[in-house]
């Protein structure tokens, strides 16, 4: 049977950097690599929310994105 093994975490947090002349959001993003794969949802957010509390723009999404190598 085959087995999923976690290989990598990371974290992308979306910023509102502000609007083009549609008046839509533009949007930016920074990954974080080398989170540990334990993290938490509760853990994640929390460091989220402080990295927010460092810049002026909005984050707009959190993302985890978790790799995973198929093996027999």
């Amino acid at each position: 049977m085959a087995q999923a093994l976690m290989v990598d975490t990371k974290l992308k947090l979306a910023f509102e950097t502000g609007l083009n002349e549609k008046g839509e959001p533009i949007l930016k993003s920074k990954t974080f690599s080398n989170i540990k794969k334990e993290a938490t949802a509760d853990g994640l957010l929390s460091a989220a929310q402080a990295v927010g509390t460092l810049t002026d723009t909005p984050i707009v999404s959190i993302t985890r994105n978790d790799s995973y190598t198929i093996v027999e």
